[in-house]
């Protein structure tokens, strides 16, 4: 079978991976010049089951669990397996003992603990939590890794492809983000923003959360001295530059967790809409001959895998190749 996934970010390769491996043959088209253009460039890429379950259903950890399996698998070397650590000042510490409530995975940490972990942090904070079982990884290399493992064996990339004729081919596998808002049932747009800092100052080894009681925020290391910021989460599907406040808010709680992100550089912000469905859980929709993956909202990188297999369980299980009409899953 000859298969056509539309939309070339996290959702749409790792479905053109997953059908790979089940035999079909795929073209990956995309209306945008670039892989990973949408929301999945602007993703912190933390492969974090345990913590996400603090503010989100059973199924995120659930489902999330192998996502860092999956990746290890599919982009070798490009998974850092160091765990989460989550942290909060001291007039915070019950934001801390919430989070812990809401979630399991996870050992305390004292103060002398945080800085065996991350050197930096020494001193700064008091108690944390430390969910070892976790991951990360950089989203725009692993998913410029994943096209080029595609491109190798064989699946063809049409970018800047607006007309492709889809009767050619045997399914049509939608996986166009923020771009169906409106084409499908009760999917909305959360506005999420981002900015990169670079300093030499500072160097950690894992994402770091530190809570807040009205803006928590993650920070995640790359390569070369740089970190991405993010955390915000607001209802809108409005598009755009990132708001002052937001990119305020975001520098104040770096700031808090090390006083030289202050001397930092800022070499980038951004913003991007996030697709979610009312409950904000993805899932694969079937509309007449086409399948949609979509509603990842915060979770891309960590419930893609699994979403991906469901797809490839529809195209290859008889019974589920004759569903109605309908959520899938």
């Amino acid at each position: 079978m000859h298969i056509l996934v539309k939309g070339a970010g996290v959702a749409g390769l790792t479905v053109a991976h997953e059908l790979l491996s089940s035999g079909f043959a795929i073209d990956v088209a995309d209306i945008t010049p670039s892989i990973g253009a949408g929301a999945s460039r602007l993703a912190g890429g933390m492969l974090a089951p345990w913590c996400e379950r603090e503010s989100a259903d059973e199924r995120v950890l659930v489902e999330g669990k192998a996502a860092a399996d999956w990746w290890d698998a599919a982009v070798p070397g490009e998974v850092a397996r160091k765990g989460t650590l989550v942290i909060a000042p001291q007039r915070d510490q019950g934001e801390l003992a919430r989070f812990a409530s809401r979630t399991s995975g996870y050992e305390w940490l004292d103060e002398e603990g945080i800085a065996e972990l991350e050197p930096a942090l020494a001193g700064r904070f008091r108690r944390g939590l430390f969910f070892r079982e976790e991951a990360h990884l950089d989203p725009r290399r692993a998913l410029d890794t994943l096209r080029q493992s595609l491109q190798a064996q064989g699946v063809r990339f049409d970018l800047s492809a607006a007309g492709l004729c889809e009767r050619r081919y045997d399914g049509v596998i939608d996986c166009t983000g923020s771009a169906a808002i409106g084409r499908l049932e009760r999917l909305r747009g959360v506005r999420g923003e981002m900015l990169y800092l670079e300093t030499e100052e500072i160097v950690l080894s894992r994402p770091v959360r530190l809570l807040h009681p009205r803006h928590p925020i993650y920070i995640v290391p790359r390569r070369h001295g740089r970190f991405m910021v993010g955390g915000t989460m607001i209802e809108s599907g409005a598009s755009g530059a990132p708001t002052a406040r937001s990119i305020m808010e975001l520098l104040n709680a770096a700031y808090a967790l090390h006083p030289a992100f202050g001397e930092a550089r800022v070499t980038e912000t951004g913003a991007g809409v996030r697709p979610a469905f009312p409950d904000n859980f993805p899932r694969v929709v079937q509309v007449g001959r086409t399948l949609h993956v979509n509603g990842l909202y915060r979770h891309g990188f960590l419930l893609a895998p699994a979403m991906a297999r469901r797809v490839a369980e529809v195209l290859t299980t008889p019974q589920m190749k004759q569903a109605k009409a309908g959520a899938i899953s």
